[in-house]
């Protein structure tokens, strides 16, 4: 084929796929990401833009500043995500936008009383993930006992051995239990990964966290292939520590321990090494990445990981 005649054939074939929507920007924006993975948002921040029913605006937003994916949050736990009752809708109103969502975060009583109704959901939205943003054990005086913390972790394991049935891959995020101490001095989120089954639960590692439970990097390197996510949150690491007590508390749903942690910062405008961190998180298992984040913050974080090589 000549010069001239290639050039044509690539010019046509472009014209043909475009029309086709084949050649979408959503793949030349992956390659350039993180891992090569989507740019993903955690919507929790954003809980009151769907509970005022503009998941639709808000998909749209997250679309133009370079988000490839949502992780959401149960209609049924959270009552700000109820208008996302209808798993096929809400795919659709996602796919319009170019989106998708792999992950949710289900509070702990709906993974006891009403877990196939919240598996059915997630499978209706396309999700192969389901986590919970804690355990949610009780603690006296900021303190879980062995005990506690065995029946948390064998509960656990027997709501992921039923997920995995149906195809999910369980999660446990770290919030207030996990950063909790345990009466042994060691932090229950490092018995957690000695006591929770490998292949059934995979973590999700707070950033935000990082300063109470350690540096993910350690916990990547040493640790492959138990991690399937993050959360995204710039951290400056010569910030005082914030007050330990108030993360105390034993709540069921998301929020749990949220008090008491150093202003956030957007990615990469912080202290943080992400490329080493990027680097060490795909040894740990890493599948995908949630900025979680008011909105200003999140369109700093995202504008940086676009220029992130890793």
């Amino acid at each position: 084929m000549s010069a001239i005649s290639r050039r044509g054939f690539f010019k046509a074939s472009a014209a043909n796929a475009a029309a086709l929507g084949l050649l979408s920007t959503a793949k030349w924006d992956l390659e350039a990401n993180p891992l090569g993975l989507p740019i993903g948002s955690q919507t929790y921040p954003h809980k009151q833009r769907i509970a005022d029913g503009d998941f639709a605006g808000l998909c749209s937003d997250m679309k133009s500043i370079g988000v490839g994916q949502l992780e959401l949050c149960s209609p049924i736990g959270y009552k700000d995500f109820a208008k996302l009752s209808d798993g096929k809708e809400t795919k659709k109103i996602l796919a319009d936008h170019g989106l998708r969502s792999i992950s949710a975060h289900f509070g702990m009583k709906e993974l006891r009383e009403t877990h196939q109704q919240s598996i059915d959901w997630a499978k209706e939205v396309g999700m192969t993930q389901m986590g919970t943003a804690s355990l949610g054990g009780h603690l006296t005086d900021g303190v879980a006992s062995m005990d506690v913390i065995k029946k948390s972790a064998d509960e656990y394991n027997k709501i992921a051995e039923e997920a995995a049935k149906n195809g999910i891959q369980q999660f446990l995020h770290d919030e207030g239990f996990e950063m909790a101490k345990a009466e042994d001095g060691k932090l229950v989120y490092e018995h957690l990964f000695e006591l929770l089954d490998p292949k059934l639960v995979k973590f999700q590692f707070q950033m935000s966290a990082m300063r109470t439970v350690g540096d993910p990097i350690t916990w990547f390197n040493n640790n492959p292939g138990r991690f399937i996510s993050m959360h995204l949150q710039g951290v400056d690491v010569n910030a005082p520590m914030p007050d330990p007590a108030a993360r105390r508390g034993a709540g069921q749903g998301r929020g749990q321990g949220r008090g008491g942690r150093a202003p956030q910062m957007a990615v990469g405008h912080d202290t943080l090494n992400w490329p080493k961190i990027f680097a060490a998180a795909k040894k740990g298992g890493i599948k995908n990445y949630f900025v979680e984040q008011s909105w200003d913050l999140t369109q700093q974080s995202v504008a940086y990981l676009k220029t992130l090589k890793v």
